[in-house]
């Protein structure tokens, strides 16, 4: 009987390889958790109520308008017309005491007549050759003196009535009966018929954005909602700001309107130019993200992950700031917890309205 080969070498050999492998399982690393994604409050800008849309208050006005004083000063004794009452030219709207002119326009008077007088005498004189030309000439100037003073005299009296220049309606009444006016003072302020206005004041955020000839629509109060809006267009943009409320005075045309449209109405003005306006969108307040340089926003992208986007806010209304750029219509972004956020972050993004009803 043959002798068979000892099989000691690959048995060891086994036990050698079973334990390595053994050895290597027991020191191998533990996978990685799994990465937990956070849900996000997210927003849609341009949905619902976001998209911005501006409207001005305002007051209808006639686009010229007259401011009426007295001549002459003087105490106010009656006051014939009230605000929004209808003039024609030539009527009689207030009066001033014009006993002190009557007393006047007799002294005048009687100033002229002697100075006529003397001037005839000295004429009769000068004919016999008892007086100097010169003395003669010196009467001649005298007597057209005191009619000059007499005739106007006779005018001050007269500016003692105030009466309408033109046709309009009476917008404001400046002052009363008892009131001692000066010359030139306001005392009614006359929107002439003719074309209306809108006078809006604009915040200085706008004043760049908004050009000349920029079409509006415009809602009048009374008329209510259902009233068809009517059509403007802005005329003129003040250029300098008023010093209490840092604001620019600016005037809307309205070329259809009734001529017989009454001043004082309150409105509200809309610009409908996407172009002249801009683009501006309301966002919370909690979406701002300040960094070291401007303003951003986080912005969800494709696969839902967060990106940071650097934006320009006009103003602040409470808890709502106004984007002009860095934002358009469909753009989703994070209205919360922005502090928490890293760029490239993968977050599961819920709506607002989904995240009320959670």
């Amino acid at each position: 009987m043959k002798n068979l080969p000892p099989k000691l070498p690959s048995l060891t050999c086994s036990l050698v390889l079973a334990t390595t492998l053994a050895l290597s399982a027991c020191h191998q690393a533990p996978p990685p958790p799994p990465v937990k994604i956070k849900s996000v409050r997210v927003m849609t800008v341009g949905a619902g109520a976001t998209m911005a849309s501006r409207a001005y208050p305002g007051e209808v006005r006639a686009r010229f308008e007259t401011l009426l004083g007295f001549r002459v000063p003087g105490k106010v004794v009656s006051r014939l017309v009230d605000a929004g009452a209808v003039v024609k030219r030539g009527q009689p709207l207030a009066r001033i005491d014009a006993a002190d002119f009557a007393l006047q326009v007799e002294q005048s008077e009687a100033q002229s007549q002697l100075a006529a007088a003397e001037l005839k005498r000295y004429r009769d004189l000068r004919s016999k050759n008892f007086v100097s030309q010169a003395a003669l000439d010196m009467r001649e100037a005298a007597a057209t003196s005191a009619r000059a003073q007499a005739r106007m005299t006779r005018n001050q009296a007269a500016y003692t009535t105030l009466t309408a220049d033109r046709d309009g309606v009476i917008a404001a009444v400046l002052a009363e009966a008892g009131q001692v006016v000066a010359a030139g003072q306001p005392i009614f302020r006359l929107a002439p018929d003719g074309e209306r206005e809108v006078a809006i004041s604009l915040p200085e955020g706008d004043i760049s954005r908004l050009n000349v000839g920029a079409p509006a629509e415009v809602n009048l109060w009374a008329q209510g909602d259902q009233a068809p809006a009517l059509t403007g267009k802005l005329r003129e943009i003040s250029a300098a700001a008023d010093p209490v409320t840092r604001t620019y005075a600016a005037r809307v045309t309205l070329p259809a309107a009734p001529m017989r449209l009454p001043v004082g109405l309150s409105a509200t003005v809309r610009f409908t130019s996407p172009t002249t306006i801009g683009t501006t969108f309301v966002v919370p307040l909690k979406a701002i993200f300040q960094t070291a340089k401007q303003m951003a926003v986080w912005k969800v992208g494709a696969g839902d992950t967060v990106a940071l986007a650097p934006v320009s806010v006009s103003r602040y209304e409470g808890d709502q700031a106004i984007v002009t750029q860095g934002l358009s219509a469909g753009d989703r972004i994070v209205s919360a917890g922005v502090t928490l956020r890293t760029a490239g972050e993968k977050v599961h993004a819920v709506e607002a309205q989904q995240w009320a009803q959670q």
